[in-house]
């Protein structure tokens, strides 16, 4: 009994010498912690070694960027899912929603009604991080579009499939290059040179987008008849020969003459080393993986290679996301390595990373910049020459290789499909200074409107039974 009630005693007193040791301890530090700031407080410190004006990294590391960029980033995600599922119930694809939605937040409607909340939401810092972000976001795609290429598709068709793609290219190049001649004076940046303008035009023209073109192709059941099958392939080829276009164009904007053809010779020799020597070792090695194989190591490796292919084309002069496209063109789209990063980074990328993209778009077209009937009229122009180089120079070509007029002009529609492409083309112009933001705002609603005629073109143009030409 002694001893129980001793340690009934003992149990009841050790929970308050607890407490007090825990007071004592508290009091104890920060006493010391006072009396250390004063005497810190009465010395003075030496001199910094090195920059001394850290505003801009304080800026950096403030601990509000990170809640403002998480709540920017889930903004533009449920802005963009809202708007994509109300396109995708109007029969259109997902991206556009997202790419209007990326517009609506930006100053053409947001910064409009309510300035005080966009430039809450997206203050200049968190821009600029939206700006890395979507950049990234940009290089992982163009590294997933060129994993989606099938060379297969060109198999028995290569002349006929290489003579439509680049007819749908040149049509809308010579068109675009001379609609350069009415709008430099009004609106080319002050400086720039006309044949930088022009060639930008023309490539810009010249795009489609391949993701979103197999989407609707996906949606309406067609991807495996023919007209989707050379739509595909048209597309595919198109794609690898714009981007080239686009590194030649990009290099004459940024060098002379000479620095130009430098910058040209020198992606002639990238691309040979990637499908010369990158791609038949990527197919050695990755004959010999299968999917219980496809683990950390080769993951990891894979990016690092993605990252030297980037790096290397912007050394070269032309776009970081040039090299992420040809990387993954050079890897076999059947393998396990393709479908490994199709599953992990697709829906990353797309849901998360390609939204904030759009956003940094958004925020950079200003559509209350065209004003004016003639302005306006400028912009009506844009899309009909786009269009009509576009689909009326595919269609044309199509027709002469003995298609009949129906599924000639469907596939002219379907190649007349721009979305996010564009989108990125535009950008890259905007940055090197080749386009002004007002041709900008044009660009993009060329690209937008382009886009959303595909589908109700399709359905009207389609023949009923698709797997006959």
């Amino acid at each position: 009994m002694d001893n129980e009630s001793n340690a009934d005693e003992t149990g009841t007193k050790k929970p308050r010498r607890w407490i007090v040791c825990y007071l004592l301890m508290l009091v104890f530090a920060v006493g010391v912690f006072f009396a250390i700031r004063i005497i810190g407080e009465s010395s003075s410190s030496a001199p910094l070694k090195g920059p001394t004006d850290l505003g801009l990294l304080r800026q950096y590391v403030s601990p509000k960027a990170l809640p403002r960029l998480l709540g920017a980033l889930t903004a533009i995600i449920i802005t963009g899912r809202i708007l994509g599922a109300i396109f995708h119930r109007l029969g259109q694809p997902r991206v556009i929603g997202e790419v209007v939605a990326g517009i609506l937040l930006g100053p053409s409607l947001l910064g409009r009604v309510a300035p005080e909340v966009m430039w809450s939401l997206f203050p200049e810092l968190i821009s600029v991080q939206l700006n890395v972000i979507a950049q990234l976001g940009v290089i992982l795609f163009m590294f997933l579009v060129g994993l989606e290429l099938n060379s297969d598709l060109l198999r028995g068709r290569v002349p006929m499939t290489v003579f439509l793609a680049h007819a749908g290219i040149v049509t809308p190049f010579v068109m675009g290059a001379g609609l350069a001649l009415w709008l430099f004076p009004p609106l080319a940046p002050s400086g720039v040179a006309f044949t930088s303008f022009a060639l930008f035009l023309g490539v810009s023209l010249s795009v489609t987008a391949f993701p979103v073109l197999a989407r609707i192709l996906t949606e309406r059941g067609l991807q495996n008849s023919e007209l989707g099958v050379l739509a595909l392939s048209c597309a595919a080829v198109g794609d690898v020969t714009a981007w080239c276009l686009l590194a030649f164009v990009v290099g004459v904007a940024q060098s002379a003459v000479s620095g130009a053809i430098t910058t040209m010779l020198l992606t002639v020799l990238f691309i040979g080393l990637m499908f010369g020597v990158v791609r038949p070792l990527a197919a050695r090695w990755l004959s010999h993986s299968d999917s219980a194989s496809i683990n950390g190591q080769v993951v990891g490796s894979v990016l690092l290679v993605l990252l030297l292919a980037s790096l290397a084309a912007e050394a070269i002069g032309i776009h970081a996301l040039f090299g992420a496209f040809l990387l993954g063109a050079v890897i076999p789209h059947d393998s396990e390595v393709a479908r490994a990063f199709h599953d992990k980074l697709h829906d990353i990328v797309v849901i998360l990373l390609l939204p904030a993209f759009f956003a940094y778009s958004g925020l950079r077209t200003e559509i209350g910049l065209v004003e004016g009937f003639s302005e306006w009229l400028t912009c009506g122009a844009i899309i009909l020459v786009a269009t009509a180089g576009k689909l009326g120079g595919t269609m044309l070509a199509a027709r002469w290789t003995g298609i009949g007029w129906r599924t000639s002009a469907a596939l002219g529609a379907l190649m007349n499909t721009r979305g996010l492409m564009e989108l990125i083309v535009l950008n890259i112009g905007l940055d090197l200074g080749v386009i002004s933001p007002t041709l900008f705002a044009m660009m993009v609603l060329m690209a937008l409107a382009t886009t959303i005629a595909t589908t109700p073109m399709l359905a009207w143009l389609s023949d009923p039974n698709p797997k006959s030409l």
